[in-house]
This record gives C-alpha cells, structure tokens and sequence, in this order.
C-alpha cells in the first residue's frame, strides 16, 4: 500500500482530480494503448474495459494493439502509432539508442526470465552454455537475462551462438530441437515448464532483478499529462485488484488468449501484479542494462536513462 500511495502522490493533482469529478485536460480525443498477447495487468484492463469506463465519457476512445514482444512494441512507438504500452527491462534500451523519444513513465518490479532446456539436453549448469545454440528475442528482456547469465558463469556472449527468434519462432525451434536452450518469459515458461523432460537451467531471480516498465511516447505524454495520469491511477487500481483476484485474472486471460487455465494460473501465482514509481534503483539497473549492450557494441551510442523518466509536476 505504500507503493500505491507513492505512486499517486506522483501523478499530476488535477489528473487524480479529473479522476474523481470525471473530468480530464487532455490535447488527444484518443488513447492508443499497446499490450502483449497474455501481459496479466493490461489484459485484466481491458478485459475490464476500465479505461473506456473512465474516459469514453470524456470523449476520449482508446483503441488497443497487440504485439508479440516488446521490440516491435517500440518501434510502433516509435512511429507514433501508439502512445503507451507495458515492456520488459530492455526494449525501451534498444528504443531509445535508436533515438526513439519515449518516457518511462511507470514501474512492474520483478519478471520471470528463465532459460529452459528440451529433453534430453545434458546441459548442468550455465556454463555448459558455451558453444550452444541459445534463443532469444533481439532487443528483448530475454537477450539482456541471456548475457547476464553468461557473465555470471565467466562466458562472453562470442562463446555461445545466439540465434534471434521471436517467441513463436523459438517455440516451433525448441520442439524439433534445433536449440539448445531457450531465453523466455511468462506465459511460454508456464506452458512449457511441465513438459516432459523440459528443465529449466536458470531463472531470473538466480541473475539480477529484472522489471517491466509503462512506457509512453514523450510528446504524447508531454501533451496529455493529467491523461497519462488517470492511466497510471486506472492500471494501478486494475493491479491491485488483480493481485486479490489471481484465479479470476487466469480465466480472463485464459479466455482471451486460448491457453489452458492450469497454465495461465501459474503465471498469475508468481506475477507480481504491482505498478510503482520510476525509482533511482530502476533508473541505475537500466543504466548498467544499456552499460552492458553499448560495451559489447550492441547499441551504437551511450545513452542516458534518467533522461527519459517522466517527472510529472506536482
């Protein structure tokens, strides 16, 4: 709850105030929101329609798009085809050494990152990893928990050979064994964890913490302060009843993704469900996430992440 309060007492005055007298100052007539497919908060939202509930009134529509991953949620950011969205850790890194103008306007602390490994595979531990083929996601939080781990074991990313696959692709690789091992995220790791023979090596919590961020295009924001505001307040409250609510957040995501339940409810049992300020520790870890790709000549071009924090006025 002292989460929740720091939260609000963030968000700009008169937006909490146009929250309650069902007003808002806002330059947009329209709300463009990007989730992933299974993303526990924003399916819950929208779900919910808590947003539409909240500004349709207003005269503000909120029109949502789906993305796989992070990566091409940003670059549709990017191209200003959507004005906020929930990502992992390294995304808005990559966004951002490409010169994209984002924000990050909110916290999720804790994901669940985890390198699973097929049948059979004789792998023990990350050090094993060495001269296998492993996949992530480019540019995801997938590929900066895949180089942290092989830090930790005394490997460099030119002992392994990483192969770039979306999630999809990855799935289809993993089961005809093309793989090695697989960097992924909630729900692919809730729906492949009980297969048989399927381990996992190493999750996140063995590495570093890992977070998701709300982030929003600047101009957008910028323009729509008090907006982006009642977003903020609106998902907050959406995360605090999900966390009450696992069970039934299982079945709505079940239902709108077509996942079995069983593996949708592991998800929801380890989400962490919790929406809270941008704070110097997520500022510095996000720092040593863009230290670590510029220093391996990933990104081109040193970047500065307290920069790009939202500091709304009080």
């Amino acid at each position: 709850m002292h989460d929740r309060r720091l939260l609000l007492s963030s968000i700009p005055a008169l937006a909490l105030g146009g929250l309650c007298r069902g007003a808002a100052a806002a330059q947009t007539k329209v709300l463009r929101m990007a989730t992933q497919k299974g993303a526990p908060i924003l399916m819950a939202e929208r779900q919910q329609h808590g947003l539409e509930n909240l500004l349709n009134p207003l005269g503000i529509e909120v029109q949502w798009s789906e993305f796989q991953f992070g990566p091409p949620t940003m670059e549709a950011m990017r191209v200003k085809a959507v004005d906020i969205g929930l990502v992992g850790d390294t995304p808005p890194i990559f966004a951002q050494a490409a010169n994209s103008d984002l924000l990050y306007v909110a916290a999720v602390p804790g994901s669940n990152e985890v390198i699973l490994l097929p049948a059979g595979s004789k792998i023990q531990t990350s050090a094993d990893l060495k001269g296998q083929r492993i996949a992530c996601a480019r540019g995801s939080a997938a590929h900066n928990f895949v180089i942290a781990t092989l830090e930790k074991s005394g490997l460099s990313p030119d002992e392994v050979n990483l192969v770039a696959l979306a999630p999809a692709d990855a799935a289809a690789a993993f089961e005809h064994g093309s793989i090695a091992a697989w960097a992924i995220w909630d729900p692919y790791y809730a729906l492949y964890e009980n297969r048989p023979g399927t381990r996992v090596l190493v999750t996140s919590a063995d590495i570093a913490p890992q977070n998701s961020f709300l982030i929003g295009s600047r101009s957008f924001v910028t323009a729509n302060a008090d907006l982006t505001g009642q977003v903020i307040a609106e998902l907050t409250r959406i995360s605090e009843w999900a966390a009450a609510n696992r069970s039934d957040v299982a079945r709505l995501v079940s239902e709108g993704t077509g996942m079995p339940y069983e593996t949708e409810l592991r998800v929801m049992q380890r989400y962490p469900f919790k929406i809270v300020p941008v704070t110097d520790a997520h500022i510095r870890s996000q720092q040593d996430i863009a230290d670590r790709f510029l220093r391996l000549g990933v990104i081109p071009q040193k970047i500065d992440v307290a920069s790009q924090v939202w500091r709304p006025r009080a």
